[in-house]
């Protein structure tokens, strides 16, 4: 799944840090979120969405799942 969180956090003006505290998580969760290393939990997902004043959808791009 990829995501403009990075882009966003940077256009805020936030460290890593900051947005996790925004959203309750560590640097690291930003991190890894940042990098495709880590999906975030649909309600982490809705909190960066809100934070950012988008839906999930705009924030990460969902690929077909190969779960069907």
């Amino acid at each position: 799944m990829k995501n403009k969180v990075k882009q966003l956090r940077e256009q805020f003006g936030l460290t890593q840090a900051q947005l996790g505290q925004k959203v309750n998580v560590s640097r690291q969760a930003i991190n890894a979120i940042e990098k495709n290393k880590f999906d975030p939990s649909i309600w982490l997902a809705y909190d960066l969405a809100r934070y950012f004043n988008m839906t999930i959808e705009e924030l990460f791009e969902f690929e077909e799942s190969e779960r069907k």
